[in-house]
């Protein structure tokens, strides 16, 4: 039989495996297998607390990548953790708890592309009187579906100063010279430790902005704003804030670094204060139905020697409301 003679692209197709079966191994490189991931959300670190009256509210970032750099598939709960402690090295028991949100109920606030979780905790009157003299550390715990975290958020500091109602009977009136604020005192408790005053807020709706006009202290009961203007519409609350001051170690203290380098944190003493809830809001529009008051300080003057006679009268402005 005679051979059969194999063509020339045969031969270089075989030349190429060749080839190719000696430089391959070469280039492959072995790496130990990755572990699997644990899937524990990366902790928050924007947690923000604002306290009005009993109530503390918190917000801060959903978490949407783990530790490891991964997305977060399955998140789990988040626990809301509070402690007497100005520093928490873990949760403990919880204080409320988050249920982990769909996708579809995720809001990303306007700047933030992360969305945005927010909780309630009211304080109970018993920790506010017993420790009107300290903070409160609040901190998250972010988990995942088997309830396992990376630690704990960033953590806020919340005054305890107990807090009183707002005033009764608080009322508003236009006069010719302002708007007239009224309201009747309540009794405060006699401690030397805490001071306690009313805070005035004024809303415009044109904008929606409050303006705090003044703080009044009781015997005072009340109070005219001569900064409003004719013919806009205006809306009054009144509030209570208590002021006090601090124990030292209530709330780390600010570093103290010295120019070679080191670094101490002394004792501080920090004044801080917190409002109660608002009265029922008093709306009002100041419409001009008021007569020019009565001129005061009127005064005639004669023209002197060798000028023409005339009489110039001159009396004291009038104290009213701007005018747009």
């Amino acid at each position: 039989m005679v051979p059969r003679m194999r063509s020339p692209q045969s031969f270089l197709a075989s030349a190429l495996l060749l080839g190719l079966s000696i430089f391959l191994p070469g280039c492959a490189s072995v790496q130990a297998p990755l572990p699997p991931s644990l899937e524990l959300p990366k902790p928050p670190n924007d947690l923000r607390s604002l306290r009005k009256g009993n109530r503390v509210y918190l917000f801060w970032s959903v978490p949407t990548q783990t530790v490891d750099r991964q997305t977060v598939r399955r998140p789990g709960p988040t626990h809301i953790c509070r402690s007497l402690e100005p520093l928490m090295s873990s949760c403990g028991t919880p204080v409320g708890n988050v249920p982990p949100a769909s996708a579809s109920e995720w809001k990303a606030a306007p700047g933030n592309p992360y969305p945005q979780a927010s909780f309630v905790d009211v304080l109970p009157l018993d920790l506010q009187q017993q420790n009107a003299n300290r903070m409160i550390t609040y901190g998250v715990d972010a988990l995942n579906r088997n309830a396992r975290g990376a630690g704990l958020s960033n953590q806020v500091h919340v005054p305890l100063a107990p807090t009183l109602r707002p005033p009764a009977n608080f009322r508003a009136a236009v006069t010719a010279d302002g708007v007239e604020l009224n309201w009747e005192c309540r009794p405060t408790e006699t401690r030397s430790d805490l001071q306690y005053l009313y805070r005035i807020y004024r809303r415009s709706p044109d904008n929606g902005i409050d303006v705090a006009l003044a703080d009044v202290q009781c015997p005072t009961a009340t109070y005219k704003d001569r900064t409003a203007e004719w013919e806009k519409t205006y809306e009054y609350r009144i509030t209570t804030v208590t002021s006090v001051t601090l124990d030292p170690g209530s709330v780390p203290c600010p570093a103290d670094r010295k120019q070679d380098g080191i670094v101490s944190f002394p004792d501080c003493i920090q004044v801080v204060s917190v409002e109660g809830d608002d009265s029922t809001p008093q709306k009002l529009f100041t419409k001009d139905i008021f007569p020019p008051a009565t001129p005061t300080g009127l005064q005639a003057v004669f023209s002197g020697p060798g000028q023409a006679a005339f009489i110039d009268l001159l009396w004291a402005p009038m104290k009213t409301l701007r005018r747009r």
